[in-house]
């Protein structure tokens, strides 16, 4: 009885995936569908871009206003601090610091991707 059951399950599970298989073939080889022109000339397709054009560009002019407050902030925290949190405070104007160039450099990517579909 053991013996049939576990011949059974592989069975079942050869049936599983040739058809895992077969799917991904399937799913592999199929079209590409591109948007037609009514969806690009919506109006939620041209306020999403907008959208996006306005974030990235106030992103582009707040981050590193907020970066360089934080930065002041930070160095007069250290200044007041010992030793043991001069570390801290140094390793919090490095995180303001590259969360700057990393707000800066995605904000620019985003618009550049935008900008690519107008």
């Amino acid at each position: 009885m053991r013996k049939k059951w576990k011949k059974a399950v592989s069975g079942f599970r050869a049936v599983g995936a040739s058809m895992l298989t077969a799917l991904f073939v399937t799913l592999a080889r199929s079209s590409t569908v591109y948007a037609t022109t009514k969806i690009e000339k919506s109006k939620l397709a041209e306020g999403t871009q907008k959208l996006i054009t306005d974030v990235t560009t106030w992103l582009m002019v707040l981050a590193p206003v907020v970066a360089g407050l934080l930065i002041i902030y930070f160095c007069i925290r250290r200044s007041a601090a010992d030793e043991m949190d001069q570390k801290k405070w140094n390793s919090r104007i490095v995180t303001a610091i590259v969360s700057c160039i990393g707000a800066v450099i995605g904000s620019a990517t985003l618009g550049i991707i935008v900008g690519y579909y107008k």
